[in-house]
């Protein structure tokens, strides 16, 4: 029951981290939060990958542990492909996805930086 209760925690707030890394910028009053959140899933993927592999995330390899406890043996690398999958049925090629997921990354951790940027100076200036 526990672990049940985890799995949809993690589908939840998993989803909702990473549609926040993406769109969090686009609102003033996110932004610093959306920047906190981008730098942490960064760290996560290219520091901590350096030991557990490149791209790696703790909540997804957190969410893996409570499915496998729960008889779920995904197969995806990609926590994306894995919620893919499981919105609309379709299995992506993955390598696809992690490039479309990387690009996104960038694009949205750029748009973070310089906006939260903009607003720092437009404050300052005031």
């Amino acid at each position: 029951m526990w672990y049940q209760v985890l799995n949809y925690f993690f589908f939840a707030f998993h989803t909702v981290f990473t549609l926040f890394n993406i769109f969090g910028w686009m609102f003033r009053a996110t932004r610093k939060w959306n920047l906190i959140t981008l730098l942490l899933t960064a760290f996560s993927w290219f520091v901590l990958g350096i030991w557990y592999g490149w791209g790696y995330c703790f909540c997804t390899d957190w969410h893996w542990d409570v499915r496998e406890r729960l008889g779920y043996h995904d197969q995806q690398n990609s926590y994306i492909n894995f919620l893919l999958l499981k919105l609309t049925g379709i299995n992506f090629n993955e390598d696809l996805v992690n490039h479309v997921t990387l690009i996104v990354f960038v694009i949205s951790l750029v748009m973070s930086i310089w906006l939260n940027i903009r607003d720092r100076r437009s404050f300052s200036i005031k």
